[in-house]
């Protein structure tokens, strides 16, 4: 419902010059009455894990899953408590650099690990990889309020034991979690980025059966500012500017750089 999320915003002590949502699946066709573009998201729609299982992934992602379970990986949903977090505070300060780019999470300490992964924990559960006792890997699946779909809100896996193929066997985990309590849909973030060509990130949500689905972006200026921000375009990423033969020169650049950087110390617990 935009418009009582509309009054509450408005009812704020903080000024809210623009204010943007997306529209819920499944449907596509634009429902309100408000300045919008298109936006895209990563969908996994959802019946059976069996299903999911046969038809939608090839043998490749299955052989991954399988090859997790020969190598003694270990996947269980786990609790939100001290273990969990200093586990997921280890594999954030495994690596400063992660896909050519500097980690978001790495550093942080773990207090600021913990606060951070505690958001919507009535409605999340954390799917987790285990190798013996060592946390190798997590999944923060997290419903909407409506209950028809769940997101993955952080997925990360040690780049150590990145043959192991965590990562695959924690995303077959949260679709039959998603299967067996009637989801219908798994959302994986975007499937793309502005201009970005398709990359091995957009390649393993194909493999794992995702597919993109573009659905309107609403943008609702508030304030004078919010309207000519709007106006003027101010509310996109500057890289939309940039033709993606420069873009993606400039990844390669930056990935170089922080390859050499990649020794930088782990953050404090």
């Amino acid at each position: 419902d935009p418009q009582a999320a509309l009054v509450e915003i408005q009812r704020l002590k903080e000024r809210v010059d623009l204010f943007t949502f997306l529209q819920g699946l499944p449907e596509a066709p634009p429902r309100f009455d408000y300045p919008l573009e298109w936006d895209n998201l990563a969908v996994l729609e959802l019946s059976t894990y069996e299903a999911w299982w046969t038809k939608q992934v090839d043998n490749k992602t299955r052989n991954m899953v399988r090859r997790a379970e020969k190598k003694k990986v270990e996947i269980r949903e786990s609790e939100f408590d001290e273990n969990l977090v200093r586990g997921i505070w280890q594999i954030y300060n495994e690596t400063p650099v992660r896909q050519g780019k500097p980690f978001p999470h790495f550093g942080k300490d773990i207090e600021t690990v913990r606060r951070e992964a505690a958001t919507y924990l009535e409605r999340s559960r954390f799917i987790c990889a285990y190798l013996g006792e060592e946390l190798i890997g997590f999944i923060k699946l997290t419903d909407d309020a409506a209950r028809i779909q769940s997101s993955i809100m952080n997925i990360v896996s040690v780049v150590k034991e990145r043959d192991r193929a965590p990562t695959n066997a924690l995303v077959a985990q949260c679709v039959k979690v998603c299967a067996d309590r009637g989801i219908g849909y798994l959302i994986y973030a975007k499937f793309a980025y502005g201009k970005k060509e398709r990359d091995s990130l957009a390649d393993f949500k194909h493999n794992n059966g995702f597919r993109r689905v573009d659905i309107p972006r609403y943008y609702v200026p508030l304030t004078h500012r919010g309207r000519a921000a709007l106006k003027m375009g101010l509310h996109r990423s500057l890289t939309d500017r940039i033709p993606e033969s420069v873009l993606e020169k400039l990844r390669q650049v930056r990935g170089a750089w922080y390859s050499r950087k990649a020794g930088t110390p782990a953050g404090k617990p």
